[in-house]
């Protein structure tokens, strides 16, 4: 229960947030939470990648949590054309971090966006050093 109502509160103040005035500067946002002190996952690294019409991956940019468990301006508009995207958080080197032994070397989450037009997306990620749980919030650009 207690892992539900914190993934709530995560997406609570996922949704209402804005992200300055212009929507250029943010079409994806990253949120970290971790689920065993309840707070942000400060200092989380994370890579994004574009899968090409090959197959293969592709580094797009690299980002790291700040102290509020998020990563703004990761991409631009420019950067972030429709497709399938790849976010590995380097959530091994996380746990190591705050002295626990971690299960999963790094969470990965792939997912293809603006495949019905140009959206916002924030990622949201919920971590204990055994498990992980994602969830998008998916919304126009206002």
């Amino acid at each position: 229960f207690v892992r539900y109502y914190l993934l709530y509160e995560l997406f609570c103040s996922v949704h209402q947030e804005k992200h300055g005035e212009s929507d250029t500067t943010c079409p994806l946002m990253v949120k970290i939470l971790d689920a065993v002190k309840g707070l942000p996952a400060a200092s989380v690294a994370l890579k994004l990648s574009k899968k090409g019409t090959d197959g293969e991956w592709t580094h797009v940019a690299i980002g790291v949590t700040d102290e509020t468990g998020e990563v703004h301006n990761l991409i631009t508009d420019q950067q972030f054309p429709a497709g399938v995207y790849r976010v590995d958080f380097d959530t091994k080197a996380y746990w190591k971090s705050q002295g626990s032994t971690p299960f999963h070397e790094m969470a990965e989450v792939v997912f293809e966006a603006h495949g019905e037009g140009h959206l916002h997306y924030t990622l949201a990620l919920l971590l204990s050093p055994y498990s992980f749980t994602t969830t998008a919030v998916v919304s126009t650009h206002q």
